[in-house]
């Protein structure tokens, strides 16, 4: 398998990312990523709760029933509140969304942040945030990456798209193939993932379509 440059592979993404920008999608991709260090407790249990219902989902199908899920888990407003009033949600969402292991993990992961503080949690992520974030129910070995990236870890996410770029363009490992476009271009990681992905979702061909612009 050829190993192309970094140079060639940031021009590919670079088109790759002007795509992005001219579609309709282009905020993903502009909005400011928060830093992990300002994630609030609201912000983490919202994420939680995207990436567990995400877990082997389109991502369209959850966009659609996430506000009705956020209303039910009385929008995020804390953990000790969702806990005390947990038959309620998880009652409230099963009527939106019917997996109902998904929705009581959400209640589950809301107990454990109430149990253990926010302020203790975080500490743990900042010192080892994948150990820390895949103990939480329906958190695997790659969704754990989607969570850790959606607040704040500077880390790509080896789903099945950006792992079959990263193949095709000669890298075995999605934090490699990521990583050197970002140090290369000094974006963050984080971004770069965002804008391969949802190139990915804009074309079938995508693999075909990104290595056609390595030059």
């Amino acid at each position: 398998m050829c190993q192309f440059t970094d140079t060639s592979i940031t021009l590919a993404y670079l088109l790759a990312k002007k795509e992005v920008l001219s579609s309709r999608y282009a905020l993903e991709v502009i909005e400011p990523l928060s830093p992990l260090e300002t994630i609030s407790e609201s912000d983490f249990l919202r994420e939680l709760a995207w990436v567990i219902l995400c877990g082997g989902m389109a991502e369209s199908v959850i966009r659609k029933v996430f506000p009705a899920i956020t209303k039910s888990f009385l929008n995020w407003c804390s953990a000790k509140e969702i806990s005390d009033h947990s038959t309620e949600c998880i009652n409230s969402a099963t009527a939106h969304f019917r997996h109902k292991r998904k929705i009581e993990a959400i209640a589950a992961g809301a107990r454990t942040v109430h149990l253990r503080s926010f302020s203790v949690i975080r500490d743990d992520i900042q010192r080892d945030p994948l150990g820390c974030l895949v103990a939480f129910p329906f958190i695997g070995p790659t969704t754990v990456f989607h969570l850790a990236k959606n607040i704040g870890v500077q880390v790509a996410k080896p789903d099945r798209h950006l792992t079959r770029l990263a193949l095709a363009n000669g890298f075995n490992d999605v934090q490699a193939f990521c990583g050197s476009i970002s140090v290369f271009l000094g974006e963050d990681i984080r971004k770069v993932d965002s804008v391969l992905w949802r190139f990915a979702t804009m074309h079938s061909d995508y693999v075909e379509r990104f290595t056609s612009y390595v030059v």
